[in-house]
């Protein structure tokens, strides 16, 4: 007999540093109670007794409430994945207090741990005798962050960059090659090629990108999830940058390159520190508070154990903090017009289409 069709959802970075977690997924809630298997983003780890590991670095995130892995897990996630720029920030307690109290909730946690062999291990899931499984991974700075041997930490893919003057103006603006190292990168593969056997649906999250524009890509952002798709994977979540980037199809894989922040719930800064929320402004894009509202809420239908359908539900993070679930209106066609855009001016074949008030993403060829 016929599975029923199974619905996963997932969304790019939670950022609950306000004890309003309820209010603030709200609106959102009931569509993201409708998808039998959710996953976020853990972007702000939550505790009440962490301490800054890095008091006098640039954009040190602060410790969000326990209380807001309650609204959470009431919103409807049951997977968060936690690697990233972040998980390092509060220390030890922070990791050992978000793992032990999403546990308690029922949630599954993967990116991040007391040590690498923790940070690497794989969450795994079953919904209607299909089997999921999850592994997180950062491929983004500060080294401070990355877990090792018997330091907690998250699990990561070290990426290398290289600045090259391929003209003769000194000074001027460098050409800049992106590539992982190649014994984390080797991990990251045995970790998939480990997990294939153990699950029908491999998800893999990378916190990722080039913070802005939002149409370009850096050499690693298509090289990683590429090998994560060859090693097994069936579909890649990125985030990290506070906004929206394109998605792609590799050998039949989807890839949402940026699923840009979904809570930015941000305690108070000051404004030196809030300033790089608000000046990314490149041509022919406007400044970042104006585009970075825009977000959406991946969407998969899983049919007999595999992917049959990859989408979107858009959503825009409204002046209240709010991420508000659009229709296929003036507002919805708004997003919809961005994700094209950027996703052709990074040169991604990838066709957008709405169905009601939701898209699908079709995969489109080459033409040799």
């Amino acid at each position: 007999m016929k599975r029923k069709t199974l619905t996963m959802l997932g969304v790019g970075d939670l950022i609950l540093e306000n004890k309003s977690g309820d209010f603030v997924l709200s609106l959102a809630a009931s569509v993201l109670k409708s998808g039998d298997v959710v996953v976020g983003q853990g972007e702000v780890l939550f505790t009440d007794r962490g301490y800054s590991t890095f008091a006098d670095m640039y954009g040190t995130a602060g410790a969000a409430p326990p209380q807001n892995m309650k609204a959470i897990a009431s919103a409807g996630f049951n997977v968060i994945t936690l690697a990233g720029n972040h998980t390092w920030d509060q220390g030890a307690p922070a990791i050992e207090d978000t793992i032990a109290g999403f546990g308690k909730l029922g949630v599954a946690v993967t990116g991040a741990g007391m040590n690498l062999d923790e940070a690497r291990t794989p969450a795994i899931l079953e919904r209607d005798g299909v089997r999921f499984g999850f592994l997180s991974y950062s491929c983004v700075g500060p080294m401070g962050e990355w877990a090792g041997k018997a330091k907690p930490g998250c699990a990561f893919v070290h990426v290398i960059a290289h600045y090259e003057m391929n003209y003769a103006n000194l000074g001027g603006t460098p050409d800049v090659y992106t590539f992982a190292e190649p014994h984390s990168l080797k991990d990251m593969i045995g970790d998939v090629q480990k997990l294939r056997p153990l699950c029908d649906i491999l998800v893999v999250s990378f916190h990722k990108g080039i913070i802005i524009p939002p149409d370009r890509l850096a050499m690693y952002d298509q090289q990683v999830p590429y090998a994560a798709i060859d090693a097994g994977a069936d579909l890649i979540f990125g985030h990290h940058a506070p906004i929206l980037q394109g998605v792609e199809y590799y050998k039949g894989k989807a890839i949402f390159h940026g699923l840009s922040h979904f809570v930015k719930d941000l305690a108070d800064r000051s404004p030196e520190q809030i300033q790089p929320f608000h000046s990314y402004g490149t041509p022919p894009f406007p400044p970042v508070n104006t585009y970075t509202q825009w977000t959406i809420i991946a969407k998969c239908l899983i049919d007999d154990g595999k992917i049959t359908q990859v989408g979107y539900i858009p959503c825009l993070i409204n002046d209240k903090r709010q991420p508000e679930v659009l229709k296929n209106d003036e507002r919805g066609r708004q997003c919809f017009d961005f994700m094209d855009k950027i996703t052709k001016g990074a040169g991604l074949e990838t066709g957008y289409e709405w169905k009601g008030d939701e898209v699908v993403v079709h995969e489109k060829k080459y033409k040799h």
